[in-house]
């Protein structure tokens, strides 16, 4: 007689043969994992249904520009929980923490200095910093790859009706000081699609489906381990209940508002302006 024990050994037994020894770790795991909570919660039959219709309307609403599968993990803490298993080791470097769903194209090459608010309509924003190793040598050439949602709260790739191609996005080479700036505008908050899957997990469940304003980084350096990152604007809305939980102390910054027509004119900005300072080091590899 088939029991419910008996069941969760059978799966287990038929990993036998698998040769790659870490994917036999993993599935081994996930197959105890899940039939634990099925036990636990004596899951029913309709409900194993709805999980795997939700599943698959979750892939189904993925696209060549939008990543429901990431926002489903993001959503549930899971993104946040493995970049916090895998952070790194150096209390001194760049904390870490999400990807997000909308690094899904490739940020054009721009030089420092450069604008990557093709739309306007926001508030006028410098963004400048030096990237260091640990030891606080800077890092010559280390590379930036920015990108940000517009002041709507949009990224390029949910509008591409709207936004050109790009907007929002650039990849910098920091100066043989590790210097790099950029202009831009202040991040606004922003909700996170909720016309999929996940939005209908998030009303069921009674959250709301803002994220705070934010700019995402990937900034690496020869010999040194990359960090993702982002920089939150001080002050600002959902900080302390961010959808995908990814808001770390060290990296709320202030956006300083600045009167100063001389360095106004030396960023290529309007006068008054805003001025956030990112400082990051990376942890040699």
């Amino acid at each position: 007689m088939t029991t419910e024990d008996a069941v969760t050994a059978e799966a287990v037994g038929s990993l036998g043969g698998t040769d790659d020894a870490r994917l036999r770790t993993l599935l081994t795991s996930l197959i105890r994992h899940l039939h634990a909570f099925a036990r636990e919660t004596r899951l029913t039959q309709r409900e194993w249904e709805t999980a795997v219709e939700f599943l698959t309307a979750t892939g189904q609403t993925c696209t060549d520009t939008r990543q429901e599968f990431i926002l489903l993990s993001d959503v549930l803490g899971l993104s946040m929980l493995v970049e916090t298993i895998n952070g790194h080791s150096d209390p001194g470097s760049t904390e870490s923490t999400v990807l997000g769903p909308f690094h899904m194209t490739e940020s054009p090459v721009r030089a420092l200095g450069a604008d990557i608010d093709l739309v306007g309509g926001g508030e006028p924003c410098v963004v400048s910093g030096v990237v260091r190793a640990a030891d606080g040598t800077p890092l010559p050439g280390a590379v930036l790859d920015v990108w940000q949602a517009d002041p709507q709260g949009f990224y390029d790739v949910q509008q591409l009706d709207v936004q050109p191609p790009g907007n929002g996005r650039g990849l910098f080479t920091a100066d043989a000081e590790g210097r790099f700036w950029f202009r831009t505008c202040v991040p606004s908050a922003y909700p996170i699609p909720t016309d999929g899957p996940v939005g209908v997990l998030l009303k069921a469940t009674g959250r709301h489906p803002y994220r705070p304003a934010h700019i995402h980084f990937i900034v690496s350096a020869e010999g040194h381990q990359p960090v993702t990152t982002h920089i939150f604007v001080a002050g600002g809305d959902y900080l302390d209940s961010d959808a995908v939980f990814a808001v770390k102390e060290s990296l709320v910054k202030d956006f300083v508002p600045t009167d100063d027509p001389s360095l106004a004119a030396e960023f290529g900005v309007p006068n008054p302006f805003r001025h956030a300072r990112f400082d990051l080091v990376l942890e040699r590899s």
